[in-house]
C-alpha cells in the first residue's frame, strides 16, 4: 500500500483510493473535453485496464470507479470498439445504476469475451441484486465467479448485502453465510474484511432500530466476538503489507470507524496514518459528511 508510513494527510474523498494510475487516470477523464480529448481519455483507461492484466481484484476495483466516473465515455468507447473486452466491461459496469436489465445482457456478452475473467460475473451478481431477483439466480452467477476468483472481494459483499434482514435474506441466512465463508477464508484473502464488514452493519442496524437493540448498543463493541474482530484487526491489519488488496484502504477506513464508536480511539492512531487521509464514503457517512465525520475522530487521536 502506497501510503503506509507516510505523515497524515488532509482528508479527502478518493474514489481510487491509493491507486495512483488510476487516479492520474481520473484527471485525465476530467479535464477531457471534445473529440480530440475523449479519445485520449479513451485510450488512457485502455491502456489502464490493459496494463491490470489478470489481477482480478484490482480489475473490478478499476472499472466499478472508472464506471461510475464516466459512464458516457465506456458508451462511447464501446460503440467504437463493440468486441473489445475491456470495452464491453466498462459499458457494462456503466449501465448497472440505470439499467440493470440491459446490463444483465451485456455481462454474458463481456464474459463471453474473455471468458476467465470473473469481472462480468460480478457485474452480473450486482444487477440481480439491484434488481432483487431470487437467490436461486444468483447461485448460479455464485458459481462463475467462484470457479474463476474464490476470494472475490466485491462479490462476498454483494452477497453479504444481498443476504441482509433489509434486502431478501435474514439474520440467519447472513449468519450461515458468514460462517461458511470464515471457516475456510485464507487470513490474508481480499475477503478479509468480511466479518468486521457485517458487524458494522449490525451495529448500525441495531442502533437505528429504536427497539429494545438500541438500547444494548453501546456494548456492542464490548462483546467477545465483536471485541475479537478489532484486536485482531488493530494487531494486524495497518501492518505494511499485510492487506495487498485494491481496496485495502476502504478495509482500513472502515477498521478506523469501528475503533471509534467502540471507544478506543487509543488503538486508532495507527490505522488512521495507514489510511493516510483517504476517505470512503461508507461508513463514515452513517455519521453525517463523511470528510467531516473522518476529520473530526482523526483530530482526536
Amino acid at each position: 500500500m502506497a501510503l503506509f508510513g507516510h505523515k497524515r494527510q488532509a482528508p479527502r474523498l478518493a474514489p481510487e483510493l491509493d491507486d495512483v494510475v488510476l487516479g492520474r487516470v481520473l484527471k485525465g477523464i476530467a479535464a477531457a473535453r471534445g473529440p480530440g480529448p475523449q479519445d485520449l481519455a479513451i485510450a488512457q483507461v485502455e491502456r489502464l485496464l490493459r496494463a491490470t492484466g489478470d489481477d482480478w481484484d484490482r480489475r473490478c476495483h478499476r472499472v466499478g470507479v472508472l464506471a461510475q466516473a464516466a459512464p458516457a465515455l465506456a458508451r462511447g468507447w464501446r460503440e467504437r470498439r463493440p468486441r473489445d473486452p475491456d470495452a464491453l466491461l466498462l459499458a457494462t459496469w456503466a449501465e448497472l445504476a440505470t439499467d440493470p436489465r440491459g446490463a444483465m445482457a451485456l455481462c454474458r456478452v463481456a464474459a463471453d469475451a474473455r471468458p476467465a475473467d470473473p469481472t462480468p460475473w460480478v457485474g452480473a451478481l450486482v444487477a440481480l441484486r439491484l434488481l432483487k431477483r431470487p437467490s436461486s439466480e444468483l447461485s448460479v452467477v455464485w458459481h462463475e465467479i467462484h470457479a474463476r476468483d474464490p476470494w472475490h472481494r466485491e462479490a462476498h459483499l454483494q452477497i453479504l448485502g444481498y443476504l441482509s434482514p433489509e434486502e431478501q435474506g435474514s439474520q440467519a441466512a447472513l449468519r450461515d453465510f458468514l460462517d461458511d465463508a470464515i471457516a475456510v477464508m485464507p487470513w490474508d484473502a481480499p475477503t478479509a474484511c468480511l466479518p468486521l464488514t457485517a458487524a458494522v452493519r449490525q451495529h448500525h442496524r441495531e442502533r437505528s432500530s429504536g427497539g429494545i437493540q438500541a438500547l444494548g448498543v453501546s456494548q456492542y463493541w464490548s462483546q467477545p466476538h465483536t471485541a475479537r474482530l478489532l484486536d485482531q484487526g488493530m494487531a494486524h491489519w495497518p501492518q505494511p503489507g499485510h492487506l495487498r488488496h485494491a481496496a485495502a484502504v476502504a478495509d482500513l477506513g472502515m477498521l478506523a470507524y469501528a475503533l471509534i464508536r467502540a471507544g478506543r480511539s487509543g488503538g486508532a492512531g495507527p490505522v488512521f496514518s495507514a489510511v493516510g487521509g483517504l476517505v470512503m464514503p461508507w461508513p463514515w457517512s452513517y455519521e453525517g459528511d463523511p470528510v467531516e465525520c473522518y476529520t473530526d475522530y482523526s483530530g482526536r487521536v
